[in-house]
């Protein structure tokens, strides 16, 4: 039964390849291509678009689902409360995370899987753009992939208002609860956001497939009773004991117009959660038991203060002028313990950013727009460590995850970009260039635990990216686009100077020899809409990296193996190995079949090799086939949808073994392919009030999400009811 069901929903678009997130509706204004308001039809880059609507009717239960639910990205998990996006084969530090306007990437962004983007509120969010493919030119260092552009909700002047949720979810335990509202004068206008979350053991499917029965059972935690550590039987091996967290966000700002032409924003955010175990760390086992009693994430704090000043009036160098200063005060920790061991591990980091924006645009006669502007981001990293005893709570020194004498990485950049109307609504073009220098030093105090060749690192880059491409539109609804750039990103502090045991007896030392990578890309595609009754697009990529940087084995010392707590464990660094290559396609459509019914499907497909004397081993980051089908319906105050998620197999043989693809958690032939099949309805109840109800993963289906270390969500029966005033 499961089969046909999916099945039918799969065939029902199979020959749309489209998604409900209308991602190229030709007539949309797009703010993240260019930094101001800028026709999608004119820009050649792949953009998705996902508006508050959307976000209320896909009713995710955080950022990172919001941006699984596009269809085109997999999203890497490793505990409940994590969510790592991969883009077109990129990931972690290879893309980029924006919060209205500001650059969340800061120096110790690593190379593995990130959950940052969780800090991210969505239920504060007024609209999502994602940019798939390369964006160097524009956004600078780490933005191989693409650009996460999020959008808060705006202070309004001459508007009073609010909104409530409250949303309850039974296989991850959500209980969530969301208010904003607005106190909006003449000129004066305060917006307040408040969100909670609680959130649950995730209980994984039941319905494993026949070859993989038992795949990612939990069956054995750690507890400690009487001073001692013991392993529990668990009583429900569905349940992943150890995945819940609870997360708040809060959100002020303060709209001052000064005057038709000038505004000024106050924005301040501050996100914070509670402990956050790793899961997947937690059910690692290592002769016969389990390898650790506790692996957690501190409370993870992000404080965001920054002030925006708009000004539109045309003059001799700008028709439309922004300032964003920021500072930003992130908080990160690990804590780990082998099971048995007497001491804890406490690692802490505190990272500060200072950043500057300035960005302009000015349209010089009717044929060319020009977008430029200058920034700067100073971050400074600090990190400390230390052993504590569980019993007596006596600490003593141990060795930092950054260099205990602290780091600093500062970037300074400068771009400008041409978009040029060679002949009105037919010929558009679009060139670019950026300067970016990046400078960053580390220092190593105390070098006992590792006996370092060296006592300091520190590097000076300077980088010049550059765009070029051309829309061509060969009729109102038929548009050609052809797309060449460079990117780069420079080495931050994470992949310098971190020391980390990235998996079972594999150690991540420093290499202070590590220089830019680059890339290559180029892309095409075409996009053909028919009137209001639908859309089809589609697309190919290629991106040819030099000095890609790579987790590899390696040398410490000459050695390729190193005393760590305690173990012997193979040496491994990020190194820069060479060349490699990514390529890829891509297809969306839409049909409209009536005014109230429509169908939806989309795919994105990539490929990645290592390129290295000649011989071809798989580039690491790279998910399988993934995609979504959808049929969705509203007519007056009801809304329904139907939609299937799914990846495609990832065999055992495309893992980069032994580095952040994580082959220890998946099947000893890698990880299956699935379909997740999710329905929901909506009623608007009053003209205030509205009912969701939703079922997702229907058919209770048993998967996990490549190079995650946690199965997805079972049969999750979710209720959700919204408030406006």
């Amino acid at each position: 039964m499961k089969k046909i069901i999916t099945s039918l929903l799969i065939l029902s678009s199979t020959a749309l390849f489209a998604q409900s997130t209308d991602t190229t509706q030709l007539k949309q204004v797009v703010i993240s291509a260019n930094k101001f308001e800028t026709p999608k039809e004119q820009v050649a880059q792949q953009i998705q678009v996902i508006s508050q609507q959307q976000l209320e009717q896909q009713n995710a239960m955080n950022t990172a689902d919001v941006l699984t639910n596009t269809g085109n990205i997999v999203v890497q998990k490793s505990q409940g409360g994590g969510g790592s996006p991969i883009i077109r084969g990129f990931e972690a530090n290879k893309v980029l995370i924006e919060v209205d306007g500001i650059r969340l990437n800061n120096a110790i962004f690593r190379g593995g899987h990130l959950q940052n983007v969780l800090r991210v509120d969505n239920a504060a969010l007024d609209h999502v753009e994602v940019m798939y493919g390369p964006s160097s030119t524009v956004y600078g260092s780490d933005a191989l992939g693409g650009v996460m552009s999020f959008y808060t909700k705006k202070a309004v002047t001459n508007k009073m208002g609010g909104n409530a949720m409250l949303r309850y979810g039974t296989a991850t335990g959500e209980q969530a609860l969301h208010l904003d509202f607005n106190v909006g004068l003449k000129k004066i206008a305060f917006l307040t956001s408040v969100s909670y979350g609680n959130y649950g053991d995730v209980i994984q499917g039941a319905d494993h497939q026949a070859q993989n029965a038992g795949f990612g059972n939990r069956t054995y935690y750690v507890e400690r009773i009487n001073g001692k550590d013991s392993m529990i039987k668990n009583s429900n091996v569905l349940k992943q004991v150890g995945s819940a967290y609870k997360q708040y966000d809060i959100m002020e700002k303060v709209l001052f117009q000064q005057g038709e032409n000038l505004s000024h924003t106050l924005n301040i955010q501050y996100s914070n959660t509670g402990d956050v175990n790793r899961y997947d760390r937690l059910t690692e086992m290592s002769g016969g038991k389990l390898k650790y009693a506790q692996w957690y994430y501190g409370p993870e704090t992000r404080l965001l203060a920054s002030y925006r000043m708009d000004y539109t009036k045309s003059s001799a160098l700008c028709d439309k002028f922004s300032v964003i200063a920021a500072y930003q005060k992130i908080g990160e920790s690990r804590h780990s313990r082998r099971f048995n061991a007497a001491n804890i591990k406490h690692q802490i980091e505190d990272v500060s950013v200072i950043s500057l924006d300035v960005d302009a645009t000015k349209r010089i006669k009717n044929n060319n727009v020009l977008y430029y502007g200058v920034e700067a981001y100073l971050n400074t990293v600090d990190s400390k460590a230390n052993f504590e005893d569980v019993t007596t709570g006596a600490t003593k020194i141990a060795d930092t995850r950054y260099p205990d004498g602290g780091s600093t990485m500062n970037t300074f950049a400068a771009y400008l970009q041409d978009k040029i109307t060679i002949e009105e609504n037919k010929w558009y073009a679009n060139v670019g260039a950026r300067l970016t220098s990046s400078m960053l030093k580390s220092t190593f105090n105390d070098t006992t635990f590792f006996n370092f060749p060296f006592k300091s690192v520190e590097q000076n880059h300077t980088a010049l990216s550059g765009t070029a491409s051309l829309v061509y539109m060969a009729s109102k609804q038929t548009r050609f686009t052809l797309l060449g750039s460079t990117g780069f990103r420079s080495p931050n502090v994470d992949d310098m100077t971190k020391v980390f045991e990235t998996g079972p007896g594999n150690l991540i030392v420093p290499n202070p020899t590590l220089q830019p990578e680059y890339t290559y890309n180029a892309e095409i595609s075409t996009t053909h809409t028919f009137g209001k009754d639908g859309m089809i697009e589609g697309g190919m990529f290629y991106t040819y990296m030099d000095h890609a940087l790579v987790v590899d084995k390696g040398l410490y010392n000459g050695k390729d193996s190193v005393m760590y707590g305690g173990v012997m464990e193979q040496v491994y660094m990020t190194q820069n190995k060479g060349q490699a290559l990514i390529t890829g396609f891509y297809a969306n459509a839409r049909l409209n079949v009536t005014p109230h019914f429509s169908l939806s499907g989309n795919f994105t497909k990539s490929r990645g090799r290592i390129l290295t004397g000649g011989i071809e081993t798989p580039l690491d980051h790279i998910a399988p086939l993934s995609g979504r089908v959808s049929a969705d319906y509203q007519k007056n105050k009801f809304s329904a949808a139907v939609w299937v998620l799914m990846n495609g197999r990832k065999n055992i043989t495309e893992y980069l073994l032994n580095a952040e693809d994580n082959e220890q958690y998946a099947t000893a032939n890698g990880m299956p392919a699935w379909q997740c099949v999710n329905l929901r309805i909506g009623y608007q109840l009053h003209k205030n009030v509205s009912l969701q109800l939703a079922c997702e993963n229907l058919l209770d289906t048993n998967y996990r999400v490549f190079a995650s270390g946690i199965s997805a969500p079972g049969r999750n029966f979710k209720i959700t009811v919204r408030g406006t005033l």
